[in-house]
Formats: structure tokens, sequence, C-alpha cells
């Protein structure tokens, strides 16, 4: 089995038993306040414990926010470490939101930091920017498929200011645009390493049609967008479409059970509506 059919087939195996909602942990420094953790290294690591406690073997896919891990230095990252390890030992597939971008050997190092097979923060997957030249990326690619993981590049995000770059026009398509149509020609063969970030807004103004891989879906819940919504914005893009709520999972803790019970009802709802 090829790399790339490594990723497809485990992400189309953890969504068919699990649901396509994709969790974020993300351990602002509000959410440990809400859940009466200190703003420290202990508060960090006991918020993680929850959440994988809450959410490994029971959805399909889980985002850390790396920024909030490092905010802590090296015991964060050892907070991270663990948390990447217990969640995918426990089958469930982790998306590393790093956000990456840059040239040459710097990008090669993150690339083997995020998706190497030895590094002690490999993910399934990791998010990458392309803003630096969509080709600053393709050692990423090739690495993430010769090790069976997956890229999510962002195209369109979520937030208003990313308009202004994300919305020029480069030739007689956006840059979002071509984005997407580069990412379509990377998974010509008809598999998937490369994924797309597109929020979940009614206004991301990209044609999906030619694209088949996996679609990261952040926006829905507090930054306004609803499940109802979903199967219009992302018409003919629902099998690997991976809707990503963060705070509006999260605010439930820090019981476990409750945490479980809004990622359920939240999984449900999307199943549901797609």
């Amino acid at each position: 089995m090829s790399g790339h059919d490594a990723w497809a087939d485990r992400l189309r195996a953890a969504t068919a038993a699990r649901g396509r909602l994709c969790v974020g942990i993300d351990p602002h420094p509000s959410l440990l306040d809400a859940w009466d953790l200190p703003r420290s290294a202990d508060g960090l690591e006991t918020f993680a414990e929850l959440c994988v406690e809450a959410f490994a073997g029971e959805v399909a896919v889980v985002k850390p926010q790396v920024a909030f891990f490092e905010a802590y230095g090296s015991a964060g990252y050892a907070v991270l470490e663990r948390t990447i390890s217990v969640l995918r030992g426990a089958g469930t597939l982790v998306v590393a939101d790093a956000k990456r971008g840059d040239i040459g050997s710097t990008m090669s190092a993150y690339a083997q930091t995020w998706l190497g097979a030895e590094s002690p923060l490999s993910s399934d997957a990791v998010t990458v920017s392309p803003y630096l030249g969509f080709d600053s990326l393709r050692e990423t690619y090739a690495l993430a498929a010769e090790n069976g993981r997956g890229v999510f590049v962002l195209a369109r995000t979520s937030n208003a200011e990313g308009a202004q770059l994300q919305g020029a026009r480069a030739g007689e398509r956006s840059v979002a645009q071509s984005i997407v149509d580069a990412s379509a020609a990377i998974n010509g063969d008809g598999l998937s390493t490369v994924g797309l970030v597109v929020g979940a807004t009614r206004d991301h103004g990209l044609d999906l049609s030619e694209f088949s891989g996996p679609i990261l879906a952040p926006g829905l819940g507090a930054q306004g967008a609803g499940v109802s919504d979903l199967a219009q914005i992302f018409t003919g893009s629902r099998e690997f479409l991976l809707p990503n709520s963060s705070r509006g999972v999260l605010a439930a803790g820090p019981s476990v059970s409750a945490l479980r019970d809004a990622a359920a009802t939240l999984r449900d709802e999307i199943e549901h509506s797609l």
C-alpha cells in the first residue's frame, strides 16, 4: 500500500466509524480559567488529559492547537508529545494545527517534526501555509505521501482578515483558488495526501468541484457557521469534509462525560446534516 493510500484509507475508516467531526484541543488561557485550572504547564497537562479521556476513541479526528502548548516552552511541548501519542495510540487521528510555512531546509525540518515517523511530535497530518509559494511545500507533500500522512493547506481561512490576501486576484482566479487548483493537481492520482483548510462560511467563493481530497472546515459554532449550512456550503465535497469545532465543544468542560456528550451531539448533528 502506498503512503497516499494509507492516509486516505485511515481517514475514511475513522470517519465511517466515528463521524466527520474534528474536535480542537485549544487550551486557551480563558478556558483554563473556566475549567478552574492554573495558567501553567500543570494546568495545561490537566486540560489535555481531560480532553484525551473525553475524545480518544470517541471522535475520528482531534486537532491540537500547537500555539497554546508551545506558550509553556519545553514543558508545553512535553504535554503535546504525550497528548499526540495517547490519542494516536487509541486510534484517533491527530491533525497538528501548527500552520508551518517556510522554504528549503527550514520547511523540511518542520515537515520532519510533524510528519516524520521517528519524531516525538509525529502526527497523522499537519496544517501548513502555502503563502511563501505553493511549491515551497513540495518536499512536505512528498514526505507526507512517503509516511502515509496528510497535509492540510490553508486556502480560504475563516478569519475576516484573510480575505485581503486570499481573495486577491492572481490572473483570472483568486489566490485561494490557485491553492485549491494546485492541491487538486497534486492529488491527481485520485488519492488524498493534500487537503485544504476552508472556513465554514457561506462566502468562501471557491470552486471545489475538481478537488476530491479532505477539507478541514473551521468556524463551526463560535465563529458563526451552523451545522445546517454545511451541506450547502460544501456541495459535492462532503465525503472527506471535516467540520471543526473547538470552543463550542470545550465549553462543556471540565467534565469528561459532558465533553464527550457535547462532541457526540455535535457529531450526530453533522452526520444528519450531511
